[in-house]
């Protein structure tokens, strides 16, 4: 067994949650946990002999709550095109061909971007094939997640529609191969794709495993294009949020991402069931989906989280870009510069990301929780002068300020740089691997 390296003390100006913020402030993390948080000399004293790290921003992790690690090679591919036209003749067909192999690989490739971005926790939404390759990736890179293996039972194309026994069974194994796995880092969460292309008997199948194992989350779209919410109506006789909640996807153990298009009915079901939304303000506005009501889910009492979705509908997997892009969007549609302030903003992108993905102890710097910490540098012009953290960090900081990065306890990223994998050679292999490649054909 290897020596206990003693506790690390981070300084800086220490933004512990969206409402405290240490000027000159230290945090103590000892194993994989917050043994101290507050003002520097405070925690100095109580451990004197703590090797020390400085930052201008020491922050909790930032949690996106929807990404697509899979859908890496597809990164520039699928621009300017709508929704349907953006699966059928981009999306899936990747996804279909993709080897075990390359699989892993993709994954690797997002998980690198995430954590050298200031991403420490994940929900991803994975494929039908292959998806141990992908936690086994998370595990090896050291990215905290809630993954699962994709449901399409039907209105599929080759290669990814499945008999409807044999993907719920297969999602079974997954669980139990990998539901607490590398020490609690990793969860799973039951995955149907969306209302489209899953039946019935998906549906229900996905919440009644759900239901068998403590901890395990559900993670599917919803109402997040006018297309989706019609082929809802004129399949089920219902909208969208209505037909989730009929066969049981709605709850405190449910995210439901985008969920653009919804009545007051709709609204009051997501406030009542405790069910959580992530908001994807990039990707919602380049497929030209419309505006999350994020304002209003938020006033219902309704969790809203942030996720970059993938790398086809956002180009990037930067949480901090996101902050920006989800404010801003929200302060043009409501033609109020007071909607949604940085504050709020901050605490979707950790707290309440952490909320939605189930980690009690995740999304915020306080004593006993994970060690899950951003070290930020505003050594640049957009830094000079700093008046806000908030301020900073939501609408001038972006992901390459991210120097340093630790997921429970443990140091990922230093220097900007990942140091749980061979960047160069993941690179190397993808560029190999994608570039130039001609998809379904």
């Amino acid at each position: 067994m290897a020596a206990d390296p003693g506790p690390t003390l981070l300084t800086g100006r220490v933004v512990a949650d969206a409402s405290t913020v240490y000027d000159d402030g230290g945090v103590a993390v000892r194993g994989d946990e917050i043994a101290a948080v507050g003002p520097k000399k405070e925690v100095r004293a109580d451990y004197p002999d703590a090797a020390e790290r400085s930052f201008d921003l020491v922050t909790p992790g930032f949690v996106q709550t929807h990404v697509h690690s899979v859908q890496s090679p597809g990164r520039g591919l699928a621009d300017d095109t709508d929704l349907f036209e953006w699966l059928e003749e981009c999306v899936l067909p990747i996804e279909a061909e993709l080897t075990g192999d390359e699989l892993a690989l993709a994954s690797t490739l997002s998980y690198v971007e995430l954590l050298s971005h200031g991403t420490t926790c994940c929900l991803d939404h994975l494929t039908v094939d292959h998806s141990a390759r992908a936690f086994e990736a998370a595990g090896d890179v050291g990215i905290r997640g809630v993954l699962g293996k994709v449901l399409m039972d039907r209105n599929a194309p080759d290669g990814l529609c499945e008999d409807t026994d044999a993907g719920l069974a297969e999602t079974r194994e997954l669980i139990e191969e990998y539901h607490g796995a590398f020490d609690d880092r990793i969860r799973y969460a039951v995955t149907p794709r969306f209302t489209p292309t899953c039946s019935e008997a998906c549906l229900r199948g996905a919440r009644e495993i759900a239901d068998e194992y403590d901890g395990v989350r559900i993670h599917t779209h919803a109402s997040e294009h006018e297309s989706v919410v019609d082929d809802v109506l004129d399949d089920r006789g219902m909208r969208d949020i209505h037909w989730l909640d009929e066969v049981g996807l709605t709850g405190e153990d449910v995210v439901l991402a985008h969920v653009i298009l919804t009545d007051e009915a709709e609204r009051e079901i997501l406030a009542e069931t405790g069910t959580h939304v992530t908001y994807c303000p990039s990707s919602n506005m380049k497929i030209g989906a419309g505006v999350a009501p994020v304002p209003d889910y938020l006033e219902r009492g309704i969790n809203v989280a942030l996720g970059n979705d993938g790398a086809p509908v956002n180009n990037t997997l930067d949480p901090v870009a996101e902050m920006r892009q989800a404010t801003l969007l929200q302060k043009v549609d409501h033609r109020d510069p007071r909607t949604l302030p940085a504050e709020r903003v901050f605490e979707m992108a950790t707290r309440n990301g952490a909320k939605a993905a189930g980690f009690e102890r995740v999304g915020a710097l306080r004593e006993g929780w994970k060690a899950d910490i951003v070290g930020i540098e505003a050594a640049t012009s957009r830094g000079v002068p700093f008046h806000d953290p908030y301020s900073y960090l939501v609408y001038a900081a972006n992901g390459s300020d991210v120097a340093f990065t630790m997921v429970d306890g443990d140091v990922v990223v230093e220097d900007g740089e990942v140091v749980t994998v061979d960047t160069e050679d993941v690179f190397r292999r993808a560029r190999e691997a994608f570039d130039g490649r001609s998809w379904g054909e």
